[in-house]
């Protein structure tokens, strides 16, 4: 039995904004020492001045979901943000072989045999291909780097896991529950979980030099991977949750 509610429909497009989607995807299970805690999962899609599709740490594509993809536009780039956020960008690699797949650092060493051809690495600033409508920094770690991304024209902030906003009221099972709020990773102050905070303490200086560009960009909107996303004061959601790193 599932702990979770998921936020149906799940593996359908869901505009938010100007040329900017997400789709809610199912549950997965992430080990935490001898736990393994459930996730709900979300992913975004931006469609570019030119038609292209940027898809942000893809979700399973499911044959509707596709079908809904194709109407919207030709998928160009797939985003791999950081070394956890990987596992289905080899069956849309598939699917869509034409399209530029750019990672997070690490994230070849993290896949192993599951994503072995990529075609760049994401870095601090974004590449030409979308440089002008999205920007992009890159919060360095020892585990693992994120690359955080900011879509002009819908003023939304694009991560996955440096901010997780867990409702616990979508939470049935009482041990899931106590470790989000000991984690202190529940709505409305969602923020980034403990043990993942540790890969960023040595970076210190790094790392809020990239949150102090992501808290200048403005946002109106957060997205992120796991729990509720941010519709609206969304750079005052980000200073708060980013107080750990100033």
């Amino acid at each position: 039995m599932s702990c979770l509610t998921l936020y149906e429909p799940i593996n359908t497009l869901k505009p938010i904004g100007d040329s900017i989607w997400i789709v809610d995807g199912p549950e997965i299970g992430f080990r935490v020492l001898f736990l393994s805690v459930p996730f709900p999962t979300r992913m975004t899609v931006v469609r570019l001045s030119d038609g292209r599709l940027w898809v942000h740490s893809p979700t399973p594509l499911t044959p509707s979901l596709k079908d809904e993809i194709d109407a919207l536009g030709p998928v160009a780039f797939l985003i791999a943000p950081n070394r956890i956020h990987y596992w289905w960008v080899a069956d849309w690699q598939k699917a869509y072989p034409h399209a530029a797949v750019h990672v997070a650092p690490r994230v070849l060493e993290q896949a192993k045999e599951r994503l072995t051809t990529v075609d760049a690495e994401l870095g601090a600033d974004p590449p030409a291909e979308w440089a002008d409508e999205i920007d992009q920094v890159l919060v360095p770690g020892d585990y693992m780097s994120e690359a955080v991304f900011f879509h002009r024209a819908s003023r939304t902030v694009i991560l996955t896991d440096l901010i997780e906003n867990f409702e616990t009221d979508r939470i049935t099972c009482f041990w899931l529950r106590t470790l989000v709020k000991l984690a202190g990773i529940t709505h409305p102050n969602g923020t980034i979980p403990p043990d993942l905070r540790q890969t960023f303490r040595r970076n210190r200086g790094k790392v809020r030099e990239a949150v102090e560009k992501i808290l200048n960009w403005d946002a109106e909107k957060v997205v992120m991977a796991h729990g509720r996303w941010y519709r609206e004061n969304g750079a005052a959601e980000l200073a708060r949750a980013f107080r750990w790193a100033m």
